[in-house]
This record gives C-alpha cells, structure tokens and sequence, in this order.
C-alpha cells in the first residue's frame, strides 16, 4: 500500500479535527520511515526481485522491527502518549494517532504477500497477496484513497488560496507517485530505495503546512 496509508490519515482528521495533517501522515507511513534507516543499518533486510509479485519488485526479507503487529502496537503506543504530552491534547486524539500508526500493519497484510510478521521473532507472517492482483488491488486502494481526501475535505474548509489549491496539488501529487511505483523500473539497489524512501519526510512537512491553511469545518 502507498496512497491507502494516507487515505487512514487523511480520513482520521475527520474523528481529531485539532490533530495536524502533517502528525497523521507521520503516525501512517510510521512503520515506512522507521524500515528504510532500519535497511541502511543493516537491521531489517530487503531484496530487489523482479516478479517478486505483479505490483512491487520487493522481497521484504526481514523487518520485524518496523512491521510487526507486536512492534506497530509499541511504536503506536509510544507515539500517542508522546504526542499527548508534547500538544497536551485530547485522550481521544492520542488514541486516534496510535490507531493510524497500527493501521499500517492491517493495510500491509491486504496487500502484501505471506512476509508481514505478528511477532518480533518472525515466527508468525501474514499476507492476503493483493499485489499479485492489480485488477483487484488497484481499485481498492484508490477507493480507500478518495474516500479519506472526501473525508478530509469535509472535515475542513480552506483559510485560504494556499489551502485550497494545495490539498488539490498534494492529492494529485500522491496519486503520481503511486502511478511511478506501479510503472517505473525497479530500484536500481537497496540502498537506493532506502535513501529514496526518505523523501517521505518532506510529505510529512507539507501535511503541516497544508493544514496550517485550513481550518475545521463548521459542524
């Protein structure tokens, strides 16, 4: 999953309206910005197959650490009381960010082939395989994906230009890119695609900067 992570974060703004777009893209793709630093250290391990299955040439080897179900629930945990403390906001916004962070490991089981670990030890993998079936998997994600922004866009007016035009611009950009994974070569190394998949950072700042340009909906 790529654009069905930010559909969760985009759609979670409707239930925490005074929780920032910017932290919700973060609590999303969490488990994704943790694995590539994870790949470079040489903790978690990934391999570059062609075929691997229809939609990713990606063999995710090992990365318990990062996509677990057991270490989603702790990094989810963890980011929920560290955001209530730092914004001292609601209980329920708290619980809504470590949902979305947990929410990563289900969506990557819709898709993902039989490599998703429950436990730390790897002793335990799941996977639906959706990638195998871009007829079937394609559809869903965008579904989910235009589903989220519907929400959002609901959830929130724009303060101004900046917030209107740029939701837009960001929704397109995403779909983009999601476009470039299912088209484009494969990586042309692992350390290439871990430093690539830093550019995740920059989504996260314009989810803050977007969302500093719209304001909540009027109930």
């Amino acid at each position: 999953m790529f654009i069905g992570h930010y559909a969760v974060a985009f759609g979670a703004k409707r239930f925490a309206p005074q929780v920032s777009l910017g932290a919700l893209f973060l609590a999303c793709q969490l488990a994704d910005l943790i694995w590539p630093n994870l790949v470079l250290a040489g903790i978690e391990r990934v391999a570059i197959e062609p075929g691997a299955t229809a939609m990713t040439p990606l063999s995710f080897v090992h990365y318990p650490y990062s996509h677990s179900l057991v270490a989603l629930l702790v990094w989810g945990a963890l980011f929920a009381v560290s955001y209530r403390l730092l914004t001292r906001s609601s209980l329920a916004a708290a619980v809504t960010i470590g949902a979305v962070v947990v929410s990563h490991w289900v969506l990557d089981v819709l898709t993902h082939r039989p490599d998703m670990p429950v436990l730390p030890n790897d002793s335990v993998r799941l996977g639906l395989s959706l990638w195998n079936y871009p007829a079937l998997a394609i559809p869903i994600e965008i579904t989910l994906f235009g589903a989220g922004v519907w929400l959002y866009a609901r959830a929130t007016t724009p303060a101004d230009r900046i917030g209107r035009i740029g939701l837009w611009a960001l929704v397109g950009f995403l779909l983009v890119v999601f476009a470039a994974n299912l088209l484009g070569p494969p990586p042309p190394s692992v350390a290439a695609l871990a430093w690539s998949a830093q550019a995740m950072w920059l989504l996260v700042a314009v989810g803050y900067w977007i969302d500093r340009h719209r304001k909540p909906a009027p109930d």
